[in-house]
């Protein structure tokens, strides 16, 4: 029974290097590029980052993936007179912000909603709208554009629905889930916050706070 202490400690030693060690997967659509070394035939698997978009922001300043380059996004797609589940969506991604203030010293992590509904959602409308949630966060914005091309970019890019729906409450129809896009701009998770029955899934709220945790710790924080 003696060596049993240090048994445990060598379990939990070898436990904390395999969470070190743990990567998270890459999303989406891929490419495989074949080539030679040494003659050995080697297969690298090429995965597609986000798509390029504009938008004009909620005070009406145009930005691009650029704007946010080297940022962590956290992202929704949502439209600000939703009726059903876009207040509770958005009030997870409130409390997820005012947490990460705590863990993000070096402001990497950046929010952005993007609207499903531009022609109501002018930028006007949603600056009104985010001062429900934030009035003077700098790392969150609500962005409308090209509806066509921003229902394409949720289901192509960031992995959610979004699109219009004449029989859903408010005419568009969403997923209630979170993406996760790391400072490259690739995908690296999605998160089902909002369950069917319109009650935030603690569990998914859970895994993107780790998940989160773990690209930050994983990823260098970069100057340009």
């Amino acid at each position: 029974m003696r060596f049993f202490p240090l048994f445990l400690l060598l379990i939990l030693c070898a436990c904390s290097d395999d969470e070190s060690k743990v990567k998270l997967p890459y999303i989406g659509h891929y490419d495989l590029e074949y080539s030679t070394k040494d003659g050995i035939k080697l297969v690298d698997t090429v995965y597609q980052p986000i798509l390029d978009f504009s938008y004009l922001n909620q005070d009406s300043i145009s930005v691009s993936n650029a704007t946010y380059k080297n940022k962590i996004w956290i992202t929704e797609f949502f439209f600000a007179t939703c009726p059903t589940i876009c207040p509770i969506m958005n009030g997870e991604m409130k409390r997820l912000q005012e947490m990460i203030q705590e863990i993000d010293s070096d402001s990497r992590v950046q929010f952005l909603s993007f609207s499903i509904d531009p022609k109501k959602d002018s930028p006007a409308a949603l600056k009104q709208y985010k001062r429900r949630y934030c009035k003077d966060c700098e790392n969150w914005d609500f962005l409308t554009g090209d509806e066509a091309f921003t229902h394409r970019l949720g289901i192509e890019s960031f992995k959610v629905f979004a699109g219009r729906e004449e029989q859903a409450e408010g005419g568009y129809a969403h997923s209630g889930a979170f993406s996760l896009v790391d400072p490259d701009g690739f995908l690296r998770g999605v998160y089902n916050i909002t369950d069917f029955d319109g009650i935030v899934n603690n569990k998914e709220s859970q895994r993107l706070i780790k998940d989160l945790h773990l690209l930050i710790e994983n990823t260098s924080v970069k100057t340009n």
